[in-house]
């Protein structure tokens, strides 16, 4: 028998289904959106063993219903939990992602390019960074809680069932045996009190199997793996790839301690190494592209930039232009009407009118605002010419005024702090001659 409703929901067809739900394809009339929504079976909860776990394991996700604002987390929107005992439907209703799991990526015959898969790996820290600082450890970190979002590349962290949530002092009960043997951290299998660092090493083991198509430890049963976890030693990512660079098997390694003063304490920390091996020309030439993980590590390093959330940072990546330019390029020129304004990441330019130079910028440095903060159709002031090869920034005016409020609000403000100084500067000089 089909399914035509789900409470308000209309339901478009089955997306998948589990041991203890059907996952359904919907649609919200009154948002005017499609949403995937869990169906939990009946039978599941009244279980005499698990009915009280894996009710838990509901209520727990749907807690988090409103709670999770970041573009590399699935949403959830709405959560309906019958009463015990009761025949009507226990359901989430979540923010539909398009482009299937990781788990295709995991057989040896059909692996990622290293790029990206290090750049989805980055992606997990940011997300998984802003989760903890909400005070959630996932608990549950596995290819299959990995979705891919469309034809962008863009990743969303999904089920949050397992997770444990803090909130100043309270701490809601950790449930025992809930996870995937096979990416537990040696904490996890031995039912110790968890931090972030258990979600550290799940995401280890994933990126591991990512980069070789096996799992670290393999085992006949869930006893033999919980061993293996907690006493043996992987093999580098390279000894089924020869062609990673060392950083990669470093950072695997560091990621999989299996004692936490050993493992990377902050995801900060794991997603350091992941930008720095970008740099690396092992991994990608820097001349040929700009990856996303890159692009949040060189704003996040700009004092502009100091007060934005790593929310807003990833929505100016999106919206951004990245370019390199050679030495003499004329970057902006003096009379043209323009409605953008650049950041400058590397190198120099320099600012001339009329033959005069006027000013040289360096890295870090914002340039063209104007045209966004005077409004209208601005007319360049002077000629704006790459002294050295520069990597440059550009944001189009039309992209910030369809930008988030809480980003407009921050470029704003961050405008203005720059506009005070150099006025600052200009009087300093005035006074001085």
């Amino acid at each position: 028998m089909s399914i035509e409703r789900i409470g308000k929901y209309e339901i478009r067809g089955k997306l998948g289904e589990g041991a203890t739900s059907t996952v359904y394809l919907g649609y919200d009339s009154f948002a005017n959106r499609e949403v995937a929504i869990k169906l939990i079976f009946a039978d599941v909860l009244k279980d005499r063993e698990k009915g009280k776990v894996y009710r838990h394991l509901l209520i727990n996700e749907a807690s988090l219903a409103g709670k999770l604002f970041h573009p590399h987390i699935v949403q959830i929107f709405d959560a309906v939990m019958a009463e015990e005992g009761s025949d009507e439907h226990s359901y989430i209703v979540m923010e539909y992602v398009a482009g299937g799991t990781l788990e295709q990526f995991c057989r040896a015959d059909n692996l990622l390019p290293v790029e990206r898969l290090v750049e989805i790996i980055f992606k997990c820290t940011r997300a998984l960074d802003y989760a903890f600082r909400m005070g959630i450890t996932h608990r549950d970190i596995k290819p299959a809680n990995i979705l891919l979002s469309g034809t962008g590349g863009d990743i969303k962290i999904s089920d949050f069932g397992a997770a444990i949530q803090s909130t100043g002092d309270e701490t809601r009960t950790q449930v025992s045996g809930v996870g995937s043997p096979a990416y537990m951290s040696p904490q996890q299998v031995r039912e110790m009190p968890l931090t972030h660092q258990t979600d550290i090493y799940s995401l280890g083991v994933v990126m591991y199997q990512l980069l070789t198509g096996r799992l670290p430890f393999n085992a006949n049963n869930n006893f033999g793996m919980i061993y293996a976890i907690c006493n043996s030693d992987a093999p580098p990512p390279s000894t089924f790839r020869a062609d990673l660079p060392p950083s990669l098997d470093a950072i695997v390694a560091r990621a999989m301690q299996k004692e936490l003063d050993a493992r990377y304490a902050t995801w900060e920390e794991f997603a350091h190494d992941l930008a720095q091996s970008f740099r690396n020309q092992q991994i990608a030439s820097r001349q040929s592209m700009f990856p996303d993980s890159e692009k949040f590590e060189s704003l996040r390093a700009i004092e502009f930039f100091h007060d934005f959330s790593d929310v807003e940072i990833w929505e100016v990546v999106r919206f951004s232009r990245w370019e390199e330019v050679a030495p003499e390029t004329l970057v902006m020129k003096d009379g043209e009407h323009g409605d953008s304004f650049c950041f400058l990441l590397e190198g120099e330019l320099r600012v001339v009118k009329k033959g005069r130079v006027l000013n040289v910028l360096s890295p870090g440095e914002v340039f063209g605002e104007m045209a966004v903060v005077g409004g209208g159709h601005h007319v360049r002031g002077a000629d704006v010419i790459a002294q050295t090869t520069a990597r440059v920034v550009t944001i189009a005016g039309q992209a910030l005024r369809h930008a988030s409020e809480a980003t407009r609000m921050h470029f704003y403000q961050s405008f203005l702090r720059v506009m005070a100084s150099r006025l600052s500067i200009a009087n300093a000089r005035l006074a001085s001659n």
